[in-house]
């Protein structure tokens, strides 16, 4: 599944049971859980993620939670937190924020209950 078109700006969530590709703006939570989210190059994204991989090709801003990995791509700019057990940074990637491998289930009950609150309101 892809969200294509450069030009395209998404004010909101998105959520995807299946993998995303994302090429436009998003400003909102995207929620991909167990799947894989790839932001292309284009890509620039404003909130919380959570998917089982994350690859970021462009840019992230907010609290970055994966299951299992976080690729940052050389010429991608992560600004936030990390939260993974895994983390490739790339020769030529910017990093901005921190990185806790430890807080993983912590981070997945605090967006699940975000989640439940957003769907409730």
């Amino acid at each position: 599944m892809a969200i294509r078109g450069r030009t395209i700006v998404i004010k909101g969530e998105v959520r995807s049971s299946d993998d995303l590709s994302v090429d436009c703006q998003i400003n909102g939570p995207i929620i991909c859980e167990g799947s894989a989210l790839t932001l292309t190059e284009s890509a620039v994204v404003e909130g919380d993620v959570l998917a089982g991989d994350i690859t970021i090709f462009g840019r992230a801003s907010g609290q970055l939670i994966a299951t299992e990995c976080v690729d940052v791509r050389p010429q991608a700019t992560v600004d936030g937190a990390v939260i993974a057990p895994k983390l490739i940074l790339h020769d030529g990637a910017r990093m901005n924020g921190w990185v806790d491998p430890k807080r993983l289930d912590a981070a997945l009950s605090v967006n699940r209950f975000q989640q439940r609150k957003r769907d409730a309101g």
